[in-house]
């Protein structure tokens, strides 16, 4: 039995001193340390791209190095186990998307006392009748009930004009109307104050007469009618 053990050993030992099997076996060995600083390495890069953190990246590696080229294995997993589950890019484009979200949310008009949904060019909420919006007097378009002053045009909701301006005299439509008038005005004679035989006083007025456009037409015109 002694025999056979050692005959098997010694075949063994012929065949790993072999020139191609120690050559092969250095070559495994190789390729197993390459694996081994490549891991470490993508461990590395792969805690840059998800933390901001400078260590962390240092500390992955150190993991797997320190497990040997025998255990690194096991160091990976463990990596995979306890490395954050989003990279920054993903995080970043998350919350973009949800800020997009939130934003078209926030762009859908609601009425402020109902939470309804409105139109952006309603006036008067129709469920709640809440106002919205409000005319501009100068340019008729919608401005909001928040604005000091109109976007389009100009006008300064808060500034109030001056009653001269708002109330204007109307001028008369017509000359002759106008001539008409100052000749009323002018034909007004002041009262007439007479004292009687017993000492009493009395004021009376004479009655202004106007004159027609036409009646003061036939009197300038020198032709006689017909």
């Amino acid at each position: 039995m002694d025999q056979v053990i050692s005959t098997i050993g010694s075949a063994l030992g012929g065949f790993f001193d072999s020139p191609v099997i120690q050559f092969g076996l250095r070559a495994i060995a190789a390729y197993v340390v390459i694996i081994w600083i490549a891991t470490a390495y993508w461990a590395f890069r792969d805690m840059q791209t998800r933390s901001d953190n400078p260590i962390l990246p240092y500390v992955a590696a150190s993991l797997i190095i320190l497990f040997t080229p025998v255990l690194f294995v096991f160091a990976a997993l463990i990596y995979r186990l306890i490395r954050p589950h989003e990279k920054i890019g993903e995080a970043t484009e998350r919350s973009l998307a949800e800020e997009a979200l939130i934003n078209e949310v926030d762009a859908v008009l609601h009425c402020p006392t109902c939470a309804r949904r409105v139109g952006e060019q309603w006036l008067i909420c129709p469920t709640c009748r809440t106002r919205l919006n409000r005319v501009c007097p100068n340019c008729n378009r919608l401005v909001g009930l928040d604005w000091s002053l109109c976007a389009w045009c100009g006008k300064d909701f808060e500034r109030r004009e001056p009653i001269g301006a708002a109330v204007g005299a109307t001028p008369a439509p017509y000359p002759v109307a106008a001539a008409v008038a100052a000749t009323a005005a002018s034909a007004v004679e002041p009262p007439v104050i007479t004292t009687g035989v017993d000492g009493t006083t009395t004021r009376s007025r004479k009655s202004a007469r106007t004159t027609s456009p036409r009646s003061t037409r036939a009197a300038s015109d020198p032709l006689p009618e017909r």
